[in-house]
């Protein structure tokens, strides 16, 4: 990349950072405030409208002073070499000439297809670039209330949460690409299997294959005990709840579908609150709303890109909402909250995301460590807003024996994990591999 691209990168990144604590937001807020349902007028429009309602139901946010997070060397470095390269297709939905790192560094706000390229470059976000595996997380689903006794309606237990990426490689061989992905065109791998616990779920697991080909869809498999076969899923099921409490696997990770199967419209930029630098490993279990969300933790004003994604008929005829609104880390590059409408144009579904910053995932890891900080996901809500029910779960889990939980970019999982068959014969066995 030009020098003098990175440089206009750097000052817009500096710039962008200092300009966090506008005179509105200051008015507001201020590093030292607590907040509670007493004062949550403060932060409603700092937060989405989702996140507002948690507040609302019993959720707390201390405010702590904003402070700036860095990308992985690796994946800064690829983002220099290769970004100048690419380019959105002729139809402005899929990605040209990536390779590795960031597709779109320079965001500008009057670019016609900025919206586009924005969630292509949370898909393609520096949190993982290779491989993860999330070993023993746990989730509670709760009927939220301020101030109620912390009942949990379910709770479910996770062997492995698992991602191999076939391209946009950076820390870990094959770089940047996997050979496999000229043969299979998969861009990336998911599973998450075995469930543990509940009992009645004990080996349900599900597979799901993302394909750069932008016509065709994810491939998907899920595994059920009981009917002790492996089941092909239809692409629309994957962003309508299901599995764990109001969880889809659309928004496992932040906003996750075939993002070609999506319309994009940029809402705007906005200082707002997030929680990227979280306290807590494991997070703690809110005693203010029973047990619906993860508080007190730290909260703090980000620098953040807003928009909407609204399905295409033509391709997920079966998706229950109308669209969602993405609220996405400008420097992250990931969804801070996301709030998803039903067809009649109300807030149905509600999502957010705790994150930390350090050079491990939990203070007394041993093996996962690393020679730079890189964000890990603590915490993740899934909420049920009509309904009333939230699914908090915990990243580490809060009652699992893997204490140490994530493992980034360190060759912890293989293409093998990622076969349908042996999502089955752990099933079977229990066996958490």
């Amino acid at each position: 990349m030009d020098l003098r691209v990175l440089k206009v990168t750097a000052v817009a990144a500096i710039l962008a950072a200092a300009s966090i604590w506008t005179p509105a937001a200051r008015a507001q807020v201020k590093p030292g405030d607590f907040i509670d349902y007493k004062n949550a007028s403060k932060i409603k429009n700092l937060v989405s409208l989702g996140t507002y309602d948690a507040v609302i139901n019993g959720m707390t946010m201390k405010i702590i002073p904003s402070s700036r997070i860095d990308w992985p060397p690796p994946y800064k470095d690829a983002t220099e070499k290769y970004s100048s390269q690419v380019r959105l297709s002729a139809d402005h939905r899929s990605l040209v000439g990536y390779v590795a790192g960031q597709p779109f560094p320079m965001i500008d706000p009057n670019d016609p297809t900025v919206a586009t390229k924005i969630i292509w470059n949370e898909q393609m976000k520096p949190i993982t670039s290779d491989d993860y595996d999330l070993r023993f997380f746990d989730c509670e689903d709760i009927n939220v209330g301020r101030n109620k006794p912390i009942f949990v309606i379910n709770y479910t237990q996770v062997g492995h949460y698992a991602g191999y990426d076939e391209i946009g490689r950076t820390e870990v061989e094959p770089l940047p690409t996997d050979p496999d992905f000229k043969k299979s065109g998969r861009m990336w791998l998911f599973g998450l299997y075995p469930v543990l616990a509940p009992a009645t779920a004990r080996g349900d697991g599900i597979i799901r294959f993302r394909f750069a080909d932008p016509k065709r869809g994810d491939d998907e498999w899920t595994w059920t005990p009981g009917a002790r076969r492996l089941r092909r899923l239809n692409e629309a099921i994957l962003s309508n709840p299901s599995g764990i409490g109001a969880w889809n696997p659309d928004h496992y990770g932040g906003f996750n579908p075939k993002i070609e199967w999506f319309n994009y419209r940029f809402l705007g930029e906005k200082s707002m609150l997030a929680s990227v630098h979280a306290e807590h490993s494991p997070e703690l279990r809110c005693t203010t709303d029973g047990g619906g969300s993860a508080c007190p933790e730290a909260w703090e004003m980000r620098h953040m890109y807003i928009v909407e994604a609204a399905p295409r008929r033509s391709k997920l005829g079966g998706y229950l909402g109308s669209k969602d609104i993405i609220f996405e880390d400008s420097e992250v590059w990931y969804s801070s909250y996301i709030d998803v409408y039903d067809r009649a144009g109300r807030l149905f579904q509600g999502f957010i995301y705790w994150l930390t910053y350090r050079d491990r995932p939990v203070p007394d890891a041993r093996v996962a460590i690393y020679p730079f900080k890189r964000a890990f996901v603590v915490g993740a809500l899934a909420m049920d807003i009509q309904g009333g029910v939230h699914s908090m779960c915990y990243l580490p889990g809060l009652e699992t024996p893997e204490r140490e939980c994530w493992y980034i970019n360190m060759g912890a999982v293989e293409r093998s994990f990622f076969d349908p068959d042996a999502m089955a014969k752990a099933g079977v066995s229990g066996n958490t591999m």
